[in-house]
Parts: structure tokens; sequence; C-alpha cells
């Protein structure tokens, strides 16, 4: 017998990057050199004091019990304390701060929280796809928010007219940027503020790779705009700052409403976090800060090579600002498909295909800055082989 899914399930978006997997992984079937640039998966360990805080935390019998389901109140200080010292905002741990088990499971979970049917998310195009997901599980319409290069890959919002912005209930954002790599300025989170204010429109800014600036330059967190808190929350993840990806630790902070219904919702999915990673997070957060400069240094240097390599090959490509990210145009003639599948079979080079994130996504790759110089190096010499600049 074969059961039917619910509508809610139906409505969900396609994996796209489903289809790359499984073409990548055929690939390796029959070659053993196949350089993956796709992926958004961080290449190096976690680093060692981390890791022993966790074995050293995996003895206490307390965290052998349920943990308290909005977790416990040493991470969520932990928290308040980072914003503190890393942005100069007070957050209260009593009622601003969600734990999250990563942040991919808020990002959909606050859709469900805010929106009804019929109501109106606007979302960055191109932009990260699970944003789509929690708005179609509720049941809601997306409007998107095209990323232009001429404007800095920021959303332009005297686009949006009043009857979408009188709909729209939930606006994400998301600085650095996955896929472009850009970065938000002073002026785009006080336009969106002012935006939120006037339409009564919560904010949910990704804040994912928000360690991860280069150039000397600190990416900005949405909450140090005035105003920021009233309006909405930033979601942060240990992910790519401490290379805890498998872990599943993250955290939402923010207006006190919106942190509340999070982890009411919460309440009914989870038992939260395991107590250990919990004491490791809280110590990733408030130790010596060191290996995040250390990482964001080497995320930089490869994101030199890479885009020195790219010129080389006559590749004309911008550097990006931030993220572990770079968004390269496609050369003419190629759609972003095209030439993903180009690159994958003619130079064993794995890139993700613009599109993926969106129609505004077309004519650009995301390539990641997750493996070794040598092999970023190597595979824009095959690039380069295919003589395509």
């Amino acid at each position: 017998m074969k059961f039917k899914h619910s509508e809610a399930l139906e409505r969900l978006p396609k994996q796209f990057f489903a289809e790359l997997v499984r073409k990548t992984v055929e690939l390796k079937k029959s070659h053993d050199d196949v350089i993956n640039l796709g992926q958004g998966n961080p290449d190096q360990p976690t680093p060692a004091h981390i890791i022993e805080q966790l074995k050293e935390a995996s003895a206490n019998p307390l965290y052998h019990k349920y943990a308290p389901f909005s977790g416990y109140g040493f991470l969520k200080e932990a928290v308040a304390e980072y914003y503190k010292r890393e942005c100069n905002v007070e957050i209260d741990p009593e009622t601003e701060v969600a734990i999250l088990s990563g942040t991919k499971t808020g990002l959909v979970e606050v859709s469900q929280c805010l929106l009804n049917a019929g109501d109106t998310a606007l979302v960055p195009d191109p932009g990260y796809p699970d944003y789509w997901s929690g708005i179609a599980l509720a049941g809601a319409h997306m409007q998107s928010m095209p990323l232009l290069k001429e404007n800095g890959f920021h959303p332009d919002f005297s686009i949006l007219s009043d009857h979408v912005l009188n709909q729209a209930k939930l606006m994400f954002l998301n600085y650095p940027n996955n896929p472009t790599g850009a970065v938000a300025t002073p002026e785009l989170f006080t336009r969106t503020v002012e935006l939120a204010q006037k339409h009564e429109i919560c904010i949910v800014h990704d804040y994912a790779y928000g360690a991860i600036g280069f150039d000397g330059e600190r990416p900005k967190s949405f909450l140090e705009t005035p105003g920021a808190k009233d309006v909405g929350i930033e979601m942060m993840t240990l992910s790519k700052t401490y290379n805890m990806a498998g872990w599943r630790v993250g955290f939402a902070v923010g207006n006190s409403s919106v942190i509340e219904a999070i982890n009411l919702i919460q309440d009914h999915y989870y038992c939260s976090l395991f107590g250990g990673v919990q004491e490791a997070a809280a110590h990733a957060l408030t130790a010596d800060q060191s290996c995040v400069h250390e990482l964001v240094a080497t995320y930089e240097s490869r994101r030199n090579v890479l885009v020195e390599e790219a010129a080389r090959i006559g590749w004309n490509v911008s550097a990006p600002a931030g993220s572990f990210f770079a968004w390269f145009p496609v050369p003419e003639g190629y759609t972003s498909e095209a030439f993903a599948d180009l690159l994958l079979y003619k130079a064993r080079v794995v890139v993700a295909p613009g599109n993926g994130f969106g129609e505004y996504g077309e004519g650009f790759v995301r390539l990641g800055l997750l493996c070794e110089e040598d092999e970023l190096r190597d595979a824009m010499s095959r690039i380069g082989d295919l003589h395509l600049f």
C-alpha cells in the first residue's frame, strides 16, 4: 500500500542540488581526481579545544537526561556574551535567544511560526533555497527580491509595490551572502528597518557567515542597526565560524515575540540538543577566538588564489567580500547549468549552477573556498585548458 503525501509536502520545492550530487557521485565512480567546488561543507576540522570540551562534558550524568526544552541557560548567556563582545549588541538571554538544531531548522520553522496561508514572504533571489521550503510548508506566497550585480547584490526595495509590501509578513536577508559573497552596508540595514516599521514586516537575517569577512572588514550584524530588534531577528550557526557543521547547533536572537514563537514550535518538535554539545558550543563562543581569525585568514588566502588564477585564464571575475563562496559569471553562450555540466564532464570540476538559487542566479556559478589552494589552482588550470575565455 502506498500512502499519499500531504498537501504541505507536495508544495515543497524540488531539491535542485540533489541532481548535482548524483552527477558528482556517478563521475567519481570512474575518476578519482574530481575537484568539488560545488559544496558548502567546511573542510577543516572543529578546533581541538572545542572537541576536548565535548569529551569532558559528555561524562556529565546531568546531560544524559533530557535537556530543558528551550536549551540550557549557560548557552543562552554565552550567546549574549558573544553578541556584546563581537557586535556591541545587548541581548537578554532569557527572552531574546532561541537555541536551534542548526539554523537550517530555524529558517524553515520561522515561516511556520509567523505565516498563514495566503500571506507573502519576501526572499532574496538568488538566495538559500531552504527559505522557500518553510514558506511552502506554511502555504504562503513567495515574492522574490532580485539581487543584481549593479546594485552590489543588495535588494532594491523601490521596485516592490505597496500591494506586495502590505501583504508581506516576513522578509529574509542574508549577509555575508550565499551565494554571491556580497556584504551588507549600514545603509541597507537602515533602509530595511524603516521598511519593516512602515509595513509591519518581520525581518529574518541569516547571519551564517557573520564571522567571515575579508580585507580587514568585519561583516555587520543586522542587530547593530538602531530599531532592528524591534522588527526582527538574526540567526547564526556555529557550523561556519567554528567548523561545527555536523554538530548541528545554532541560535536565533532578537525580537522577543519571534523568539517566543520559535521556542513554542520547538517545544512540539524537539527536546533540545544534547547537553554536552551545548556546553561545547558555549565554550566555542566564549573562549579565545584565535581559531576563528586563523580560519578567516585561510579563506581569504584561498579567495586570493582563486581570483588570481581565474584572472590568469582570462575569467573576468569579482572577489567576494565575505562568506566562503565566490560568485562567478558564466561565459557568453552558456546557461548556468550547461556551463556547470561542461566543467563537470570536461574538467572534472564541480561548481553549483546559479539558477539553483533562483531566477536571478542564472548567468552565474557558485564556487566554494573549501579545498586547499593547490586544488583551487588545479581547478582553474583545468578550466583554462577548455579555452572558454
